[in-house]
């Protein structure tokens, strides 16, 4: 199986400290880091999931500025809590250039659309158009650009913003993921059993991968639903951004 990635990439970055005072110049708490972890995230994510797969060749289309595009997470070690989030170059994306992606080798496409100016709409319905197989993550509103798109991933924050954009036949292709509530398709529900929540960052990313995987074996939307639940309930579970 083969299975290319597009989409911006960055590097996810979390600090891991211990705060237990007040600021005395201003009411705000003093973080002492204590140790950092960092890995490629949002369309490296994917494709970092994808690798867990020993039946799945994988590459990746992004930017060749990803770790110069920085989230940077304060975490106190002890609560899980997130202080902050400090984001670098978030808007230095230039547009991908795809004449030169051979499509037809793959067994799948999946966009990892985060809405900084990497993908266009234009260049999402010419993947579509290239792909029958074409999976999409997107921030952006939807419309009739994603006809083509084999199956549509959005949580469901992004479902309220886009859903007057939505028309019966993009409706039918979508999978709205509702974080510890499972999922969505067709009117059909897909919960998942209740966990302890460590981290959801990251979860979008091993649903998509996790998906197409299944998907691709077995050609079944409903059986690749459940599997991607499993493994985004696994990740969940994990601190920070996580893979299968």
């Amino acid at each position: 199986m083969k299975i290319l990635v597009i989409g911006e990439s960055c590097r996810d970055i979390f600090n891991y400290g211990v705060c237990d005072r007040l600021c005395p110049e201003a009411p705000v708490p003093v973080f002492n880091p204590a140790r950092s972890i960092e890995n490629g995230g949002m369309a490296r994510n994917v494709y970092n999931n994808l690798l867990k797969f020993s039946d799945v060749e994988v590459n990746l289309h992004t930017n060749q500025n990803w770790k110069d595009v920085k989230k940077t997470r304060f975490v106190d070690f002890k609560t899980n809590h997130m202080f902050m989030r400090l984001d670098e170059n978030d808007n230095k994306f230039r547009r991908s250039r795809l004449k030169r992606i051979v499509f037809r080798n793959y067994d799948a496409v999946i966009i990892s659309d985060y809405n900084k100016g990497f993908i266009t709409e234009k260049d999402i319905e010419y993947i579509a158009s290239k792909h029958e197989n074409t999976f999409l993550d997107t921030k952006k509103i939807l419309g009739e650009w994603c006809g083509n798109i084999k199956f549509i991933k959005i949580n469901n924050y992004e479902y309220e913003k886009t859903k007057h954009r939505i028309s019966p036949e993009i409706k039918e292709k979508l999978i709205i993921t509702m974080g510890p509530d499972g999922c969505k398709h067709n009117d059909t529900d897909y919960p998942v059993p209740k966990v302890e929540i460590k981290d959801s960052s990251g979860a979008g990313d091993t649903f998509i991968a996790a998906l197409t995987v299944k998907f691709v074996e077995t050609s079944d939307i409903s059986e690749s639903i459940i599997y991607a639940n499993k493994c985004a309930t696994e990740v969940v579970q994990k601190r920070g951004v996580s893979t299968i």
